[in-house]
């Protein structure tokens, strides 16, 4: 797990400054405090850096980035891990390869001249973002994980394609613009980003699952952009209809997740577990000591509010498995102190504090000696867990219900979701035309999200909101979805197939994930999301996965003997902070921050929001008839409203090529 970086010129012979390469791997030294290392290649316009986290092959230099390939043709920068690399290490040593470390990253330098791009990928098992050079081919390539779990940023500037692990990392380049897209400030504002897309100019992600080919032709280049893998479901009546293969399917998970574990068990350092109360980290966490000779480390986020802690379940879980536990208990005032240091390292606006309370976590993780932690996140995205699924699977999978069974369903769904309207559910129903005549319906999970456009169109600066007149926020996103992945399917996988595209990519593993651990050189490894298991899990009937309006059916069957009594009767509870309005104290630190950042004076300095709707905004949210759905709606737009300031702040005010600089002296990282 690591940073990398780099820049290839449409000129050969521009020329390469290779302190800047130092100064992009040194600005995400927190990525890789372990080492650093660069690498040029004269006469052809490209050089790659990278900071280095040391989990697999710990010996010194031998295993330092970039790699460059005996016949100088292939040059590699490669940030995260692949699983099962023994295993090709020694088939492709008994082909005649040839390894000069024991790292798992130098597999690529093996595979690719064999197979080729995108005959390579298939081999490749895990979470990865790389970098690959081709002399031969004059190409460079930028590839990603199947679900996005390490990041992977570009921008094509007048000279050429600048690339990073994070946004600062390309801003520390003085060739990269620093300016906010009025779409990319918009979607900041309402939670979801278009997919592919980041809130600044110019400034793109790599989508998970695809390969960008960046090909230098006669001084010009080239970018193609090729998907080499998809969650590709049955069509619905592919799918089987009855229970007579539950037990198999039931085992099938088991086997296939313990595999996953299995395999993110492989390190030279301690790995530990996050656990919360959910049945997916106590999943992993039971696997784990059960695979384990030694107590396995687990580490609990625990809140000052009872409506959100899960540490008495966590406890249970642990005292079960003979875990080494550590709970980190947060007060109201902790998360908004560290708001502002949390958005540095996310570089996107968060709509729930969870994600400050993951980085504080991570510090923890980091300060007990631990670099690698295995967390639940995919299980609600493989085994439809989230209440949005059970909503959609009522609304437009079970119209053949009788009205008594319907009613009763009805009820359940309403009891089960009242806490979570306003941020994971509506207040009310929101239709887009756009997903509509996509997908056939508008995913619950995007309408709280989407319905929040109603704020967004005011908030914006006047020039800005100008601009972005008649713009579609849930066209923009739906016109990135592969229509055949969703065509003909069951209207469950549809809802998970547009989560996993937006929320989880955008969400999930990047404020809630690789961001706040890696902030403090902390790599979490989420074992759900290993592809082979998500293949097996993505045949599973619908069904199977959410049965008599219990979430995560399968998985609850295949885990039952692992999990204590109670937790494995428990109903799905989305993990996350409590909202600022619920906590006096808490509501106090963010109006501190507010006062901060959207002032008169700050807000009229960005050019990003309208200071007088930002106040109308306030006022809403405080009316004394207020409704509590309303307010965590609320909640969620007033800190995308700081989190926008944060990022013009440090993005854009900040000089970041300097800082970068400033920051590879303080290293005395250097050229």
């Amino acid at each position: 797990m690591c940073g990398i970086a780099g820049v290839f010129y449409n000129q050969p012979k521009h020329l390469m400054d290779p302190q800047i390469l130092v100064n992009m791997a040194a600005i995400m030294h927190h990525r890789g405090p372990d080492g650093y290392g660069y690498e040029t290649i004269n006469e052809r316009g490209v050089g790659f850096s990278h900071a280095r986290l040391s989990i697999i092959d710990l010996k010194g230099d031998r295993a330092r980035q970039p790699f460059i390939s005996a016949d100088q043709r292939l040059m590699l920068a490669h940030n995260g891990e692949f699983y099962d690399f023994k295993r090709l290490r020694a088939e492709l040593t008994a082909d005649g390869a040839h390894f000069a470390t024991k790292s798992d990253s130098e597999i690529v330098m093996q595979l690719y001249p064999r197979y080729g791009m995108l005959g390579m990928l298939p081999h490749l098992r895990g979470e990865f973002a790389f970098s690959l050079y081709d002399q031969a081919e004059d190409t460079l390539f930028l590839v990603r994980d199947r679900f996005g779990v390490k990041p992977l940023y570009y921008s094509i500037t007048e000279r050429g394609v600048v690339f990073g692990s994070e946004l600062k990392v390309l801003f520390a380049h003085p060739e990269v613009e620093r300016e906010f897209s009025d779409e990319g400030l918009y979607h900041q504002l309402i939670q979801t980003m278009v997919p592919g897309s980041t809130a600044f100019k110019g400034i793109h992600q790599v989508m998970p699952g695809h390969v960008v080919s960046i090909k230098r032709v006669h001084g010009k280049l080239h970018v193609e952009e090729n998907k080499y893998w998809d969650m590709e479901f049955p069509l619905e009546h592919e799918h089987d209809k009855d229970d007579k293969r539950a037990d198999e399917y039931v085992a099938g998970v088991r086997r296939e997740l313990l595999e996953a574990v299995q395999h993110r068990l492989t390190a030279d350092v301690p790995v530990g577990c996050y656990l919360s109360g959910g049945i997916d980290s106590c999943s992993i966490l039971g696997l784990s000591a059960a695979a384990n000779q030694e107590p396995v480390k687990a580490f609990t986020i625990g809140f000052d509010s009872a409506a959100y802690d899960e540490t008495p379940i966590a406890r249970e879980m642990a005292e079960a498995t003979d875990a080494d536990h550590h709970v980190m208990s947060l007060n109201s005032n902790d998360l908004y102190d560290h708001f502002e240091q949390t958005l540095w390292h996310t570089e996107r606006t968060i709509y729930n504090t969870l994600g400050v309370a993951k980085y504080l976590m991570s510090q923890q993780v980091r300060d007990v000696g631990y670099k690698v932690v295995m967390t639940g996140e995919g299980a609600d995205e493989l085994f439809a867990g989230y209440p949005s699924f059970r909503k959609d699977l009522f609304m437009y999978g079970l119209d053949h219900l009788p009205p008594e069974e319907r009613a009763q369903w009805q009820a359940m769904l309403e009891k089960n979701n009242q806490m979570f309207k306003g941020a994971m559910l509506a207040r009310e129903e929101f239709v887009s035309d756009a997903f509509v005549a996509k997908v056939g319906f508008t995913p619950s999970c995007l309408q709280p999200w989407l319905s929040c456009s109603g704020f967004a169109d005011k908030l914006l600066a006047r020039e800005r909101r100008e601009r972005m007149q008649g713009y579609d926020a849930g066209k923009a996103i739906a016109d990135t979805l592969d229509a055949d992945m969703l065509a003909e399917r069951h209207p469950l996988d549809k809802a998970q197939y547009v989560w996993t595209k937006t929320m989880l990519e955008g969400q999930i593993l990047t404020w809630g994930g690789d961001r706040v651990d890696m902030a403090n050189s902390m790599e979490a490894r989420p074992a759900f999301l290993d592809h082979h298991l998500a293949e097996y899990a993505f045949k599973i009937p619908p069904h199977l996965r959410i049965r008599e309006n219990k979430e995560k059916w399968v998985l609850r069957e295949a885990m039952k003997g692992l999990l204590p009594e109670t937790l494995y009767k428990r109903e799905k509870f989305a993990f996350m902070a409590p909202p600022a309005h619920t906590d006096p104290v808490k509501w106090e630190a963010m109006r501190a921050l507010s006062r901060k950042y959207l002032n008169k004076e700050a807000v009229e300095s960005a050019g990003l929001l309208d200071h007088e709707e930002v106040n109308a905004l306030f006022a809403l949210h405080d009316a004394d008839d207020a409704p509590a759905e309303l307010q965590v709606q609320l909640d969620a737009v007033i800190n995308h409203m700081l989190g926008v300031q944060i990022l013009h702040k440090h993005f854009i005010a900040t000089d970041v090529p300097a800082q970068a600089a400033e920051r590879a002296k303080e290293l005395n990282w250097h050229a």
